[in-house]
């Protein structure tokens, strides 16, 4: 599915949870799609299941995943992952890393640039004005 980096100072359960993210974002997993069971991804990726579990916790607290008890880890539908409040949320963090994207010399058109090559890396194509 995906390696995580044993050596980065970044904890395993944030590369684990950036990963999955990452995957559902991109639509490479699916809405309702089941997530691999802790036990399962433990021992593809040789790290603890109880790193896995804290993964998990901390993408249904996000609203990325939900489980279903005796059933596993689903992927949340889209459409429910994007409510206003999380929207708001990643705006003002947006908002307050580009501030400061301007603070060490990064320029607007830079700034641009690399919002459209992520925006056509996700296939959304050009940017609608």
């Amino acid at each position: 599915m995906f390696e995580l980096d044993t050596r980065s100072r970044k904890p395993i359960y944030e590369q684990l949870v950036d990963k999955l993210k990452e995957l559902i974002i991109n639509e490479v997993l699916k809405s309702d799609e089941q997530l691999p069971s802790v036990r399962t991804l433990a021992q593809q990726l040789t790290i603890n299941p109880n790193t896995i579990q804290k993964a998990y916790r901390e993408l249904e607290s996000q609203g990325f995943i939900y489980s279903q008890k005796g059933k596993g880890s689903f992927v949340h539908p889209g459409n429910e992952t994007k409510d206003s409040e999380k929207i708001t949320t990643v705006k003002e963090e947006l908002e307050r890393l580009i501030l400061e994207a301007f603070f060490l010399g990064v320029t607007t058109d830079e700034l641009i640039q690399l919002v459209q090559k992520l925006n056509a890396s996700k296939g959304g194509g050009e940017i609608d004005d």
